[in-house]
């Protein structure tokens, strides 16, 4: 059967990303589809734009700015359709999204969640061909930069994308959607991992192309305190017991580490403020943590499986990525799977 589908974008000062992106989405569209937008209080005209060039599209206002999680959770409660799409403003399809989006459900592939290709905003080279996670919880864009003749075939990936997701609505709303408390950044990976931790998959349809007009810069604002806020959270809610025990020393190395980073790129306070944050959220992640481990049906070791020793992203520091780092990380890590419980 063919899903319908409920594609939600997330807005917040986003009129210029609209203008680009809203037209060709449209036209990807079909009978029976539904596309939400939720305006998080934006200071633009980014509703006037909706209501432009996406008449029928249903705008959500919201009363104040609940970040990229509350509002996908909020727009996500209107949904109608089969099949979830979450879309970035500035992730603009090509043609075929509409139906290459689809093709998972309609082959039947046993996934619970899929994204497509996100490309670049030029179109020819990769954003993210799906997210590697590293054991210590950092995560990057998979293949970015590379051609995208590069992309890979259909197939499973560790982390999904929310710049383009896709995912039954019913599934969405039996996991209980995103992080909300997150705000921004890892909610995308905190949902893939709550997933394989309950036997579930998650893959990338490379004929589903988007073109992310997007750039990475975290040297202000609060995107680093949100960036390490969410990780350190997403290690608490989600890592086994077992896997967390292992990992305390070289989880500890990686906070200083990180200090150490942060003092000399300039973000020292954010980082600091990520951590006493994650320190006071603590009761309610634990909390949290028991309802996930209810769904949990693999073990530490399967879910381990996923993870990756290697920090290959040209974002981390060379000295990260050199040989010497590269074998006790390796090493470590073989150790560690090693004694998992299985």
């Amino acid at each position: 059967m063919r899903p319908s589908v409920s594609v939600l974008i997330v807005a917040w000062s986003s009129g210029n990303e609209l203008r680009r992106t809203l037209p060709p989405l449209v036209a990807e569209l079909r009978e029976g589809d539904e596309l939400i937008v939720v305006d998080n209080d934006s200071p633009d005209d980014s509703a006037a734009v909706v209501a432009e060039l996406a008449p029928r599209a249903r705008v959500v206002t919201m009363g104040r700015n609940r970040g990229f999680a509350g509002g996908a959770n909020v727009g996500a409660s209107a949904a109608t359709g089969d099949l979830l799409v979450i879309l970035n403003p500035d992730a603009m399809p090509l043609p075929g999204w509409g139906e290459a989006i689809r093709r998972p459900w309609l082959e039947g592939r046993g996934w619970s969640a899929w994204q497509g290709l996100v490309a670049e905003g030029d179109g020819q080279t990769i954003n993210s061909a799906g997210n590697p996670v590293h054991f210590t919880g950092i995560v990057w864009a998979g293949q970015h930069g590379e051609p995208l003749a590069a992309a890979p075939g259909a197939g499973e990936v560790t982390a999904l994308s929310g710049a383009c997701l896709a995912i039954p609505l019913e599934v969405w709303r039996r996991h209980g959607g995103l992080a909300e408390r997150f705000f921004m950044y890892h909610e995308d990976v905190d949902l893939s991992l709550r997933l394989r931790l309950a036997g579930e998959m998650t893959g990338i349809e490379p004929t589903a192309v988007v073109a992310h007009d997007y750039e990475f810069t975290a040297s202000a604002g609060n995107k680093w305190r949100w960036l390490e806020r969410n990780r350190l959270a997403m290690l608490v809610r989600l890592y086994p017991g077992s896997l967390l025990l292992l990992l305390a020393p070289l989880l500890l190395a990686t906070e200083i580490a990180l200090l150490f980073a942060a003092a000399a790129g300039g973000w020292a306070g954010q980082k600091l403020r990520a951590n006493a944050e994650a320190i006071a959220w603590l009761p309610r992640l634990l909390r949290e943590r028991r309802e996930i481990r209810r769904t949990r049906t693999i073990s530490a070791a399967e879910f381990a499986a996923a993870l990756t020793p290697d920090l290959d992203s040209p974002f981390i520091p060379a000295v990260a990525r050199s040989t010497p780092a590269r074998l006790v990380l390796h090493t470590y890590w073989r150790l560690v799977r090693a004694l998992l419980p299985r």
